[in-house]
């Protein structure tokens, strides 16, 4: 018993590793993640890193592409493209849900936050990032739904690389907060269809901004 838990905590371990590297950039798009190597690296048998990298694999962030070659997977306008597609539905429909079964009073304890984010500052900045955390983690808690909130996790766990190839815009920025702030209040006034329509406006500006810095170069 205490093996397979020993492998396990392992595998996690190379599996949180590896995700913090690709979604920071450190193991780059098509980087070759060699089976011997990579547990040499990482310090785990090759059994956990297995499993390590066959989770990464259902989750799209790798590609196997031999036994014992795996790649880091390509993420070009086209894969943005569509993976705004599916996160535009999955994240309209929690918004529509969420207004309807959220606790009002959390929503709009964040929406007085993002009325108040400094942008001007690091240290704004990270706290407006962890802002926008804390309301997902309300959302997905107001949805309830295992199903939704687990492919929305998959969504965003893409989207850590998405946002690391676009550009520091600040206008981009305060005009994100300002989509945030309409969306928090909508789920607070309990208002379904604007917290859909505000989500679907905020994810098409984000979109755009994207795809343009991907045209301009990303830095």
């Amino acid at each position: 018993m205490s093996t397979v838990v020993d492998r396990s905590r392992a595998s996690h371990r190379a599996y949180e590793t590896l995700l913090e590297e690709i979604q920071s950039g450190a193991l780059a798009a098509d980087a070759v993640l060699g089976e011997v190597e990579q547990a040499a690296r990482l310090g785990v048998s090759r059994t956990p890193l297995r499993e390590a990298l066959r989770r990464l694999a259902a989750e799209g962030l790798v590609v196997q592409q031999s036994p014992r070659v795996t790649v880091v997977a390509a993420l070009d306008a086209d894969d943005i493209r569509a993976l705004f597609e599916i996160r535009r539905a999955l994240e309209e429909t929690s918004a529509r849900l969420a207004s309807q079964r959220g606790d009002a009073g959390a929503f709009a304890a964040l929406a007085d936050a993002f009325e108040h984010v400094d942008l001007a500052r690091d240290e704004g900045r990270d706290a407006y990032y962890a802002l926008i955390a804390r309301l997902d983690a309300e959302l997905d808690a107001a949805v309830a739904n295992d199903y939704l909130t687990s492919a929305l996790r998959t969504v965003r766990a893409h989207l850590v690389r998405v946002r690391r190839m676009a550009r520091d815009k600040p206008e981009r920025l305060a005009a994100s907060a300002r989509e945030h702030l309409l969306i928090a209040r909508s789920l607070a006034s309990r208002d379904a269809d604007l917290a859909a329509h505000a989500t679907h406006i905020h994810l098409h500006n984000a979109l755009e901004s994207i795809l343009q810095s991907l045209r301009e170069g990303t830095p």
